[in-house]
C-alpha cells in the first residue's frame, strides 16, 4: 500500500512524540545521581570521602575504592568530563539533601491571604468583631481580602460599600495598607490589605511561636493542677483536726436503757497498825 501524506505525517508526528516521550523518561531516570554500577563511563574525576581530590582514575578502580572504604562511588557531576564522581555513604547523602529542602523550604515566605466578609448594612458589634478579625491577620503577616456583598437594591449605590471599606482601611492602618482599592465586580465589592512593613513570618517563626505558646498554656495548666493538688491535700487535714476537736469537746450523754453496772467489792484494807489498847486486851485474853 503506497505511504500518502496523510501516513507520512502521521509517523513523524508519532516518532516526534516517542522521542518526547524518551526524553522525559530520561529526565526521570536522570533525577537521582548514577551510582556504583550505574556508572558506564571509562573514567571519572575522583573525589575523597572528606572532599580531597585525588584525580582522573579508572572507574573499575574508583568502584574498588568505594568497596574497600564501605561508601559509594556517586556521581556528583555527570556534565563535566570526565564526570566528577565523590565517595561518599549515599544513604546519609539522600539524608541530608532531605533536611537541607525542608529547611528551605521553612525558610521561605508563607504569606497567605484571608477574607473577610461584610454586609453592606452591619451593625456596629459585628463590625468592630470582624474588624479584629482583620487586625488579627495583618498583625500575623497576611494579607486580609475585605469583600462587601450586595443585596437586591444596594447594588444600585455601591459608594456605601466603598466607604465601609473605607472607615475599615483607615482604623486599622496601623497594622496595614491598601493593596488594592476597592472594585466593583458583580454583586460584591473587594479591597486588598497588606501588613505593615515587612512582617512576613516564615514556617520555622510561626512553628517557634506555636512550640511558645504550647509551652506558656502547659505551664499555666501545670500551675493550676499544682494549685489544686495542694488544695485537696491540705483539705482532709482540716476537716481531720476540726473532727477531732469536737470528739474532745463533745460530753458523754448515758444511755437509760443501759444495764447499771455490778457493783465491785473493795478490795480487803491492809491491816493497820496496833494500838496499846488492842494490844493489852489481847495479852490478858492470852
Amino acid at each position: 500500500m503506497p505511504e500518502t501524506a496523510m501516513s507520512r505525517l502521521w509517523h513523524v508526528a508519532f516518532d516526534d512524540d516517542a522521542s518526547k516521550r524518551q526524553q522525559g523518561l530520561e529526565f526521570i531516570i536522570s533525577a537521582e545521581p548514577r551510582i556504583n554500577d550505574e556508572i558506564r563511563v571509562p573514567q571519572v574525576r575522583l573525589i575523597g570521602p572528606n572532599s580531597e581530590q585525588v584525580g582522573v582514575i579508572a572507574t573499575s578502580v574508583a568502584l574498588n575504592l568505594a568497596k574497600e572504604a564501605n561508601l559509594d562511588l556517586v556521581e556528583v557531576a555527570p556534565n563535566a568530563k570526565p564526570p566528577v564522581a565523590k565517595l561518599i555513604d549515599y544513604g546519609k547523602y539522600k539524608y541530608n539533601e532531605k533536611i537541607k529542602q525542608r529547611e528551605a523550604r521553612r525558610n521561605q515566605s508563607s504569606a497567605e491571604i484571608k477574607e473577610i466578609r461584610f454586609r453592606l448594612k452591619i451593625d456596629e458589634h459585628d463590625f468592630e468583631t470582624k474588624k479584629g478579625h482583620v487586625i488579627r491577620f495583618l498583625s500575623g503577616g497576611d494579607k486580609v481580602k475585605v469583600t462587601i456583598m450586595l443585596r437586591g437594591r444596594e447594588q444600585s449605590r455601591p459608594i456605601g460599600g466603598v466607604e465601609l471599606l473605607q472607615r475599615l482601611a483607615d482604623e486599622v492602618a496601623e497594622y496595614g495598607t491598601i493593596e488594592s482599592y476597592p472594585k466593583h465586580e458583580g454583586r460584591n465589592i473587594f479591597m486588598t490589605l497588606a501588613p505593615k512593613g515587612k512582617k512576613v513570618r516564615t514556617q520555622s517563626e510561626q512553628r517557634r511561636r506555636g512550640a511558645d505558646t504550647r509551652a506558656d498554656r502547659q505551664a499555666r495548666q501545670k500551675a493550676r493542677l499544682e494549685a489544686k493538688g495542694k488544695g485537696v491535700s491540705e483539705e482532709p487535714q482540716n476537716t481531720g483536726s476540726s473532727l477531732n476537736e469536737s470528739k474532745v469537746s463533745m460530753p458523754r450523754v448515758s444511755n437509760k436503757s443501759e444495764k447499771p453496772n455490778a457493783r465491785v467489792s473493795a478490795a480487803p484494807k491492809a491491816d493497820s497498825p496496833d494500838t496499846p489498847a488492842k494490844a493489852e486486851s489481847k495479852a490478858s485474853s492470852k
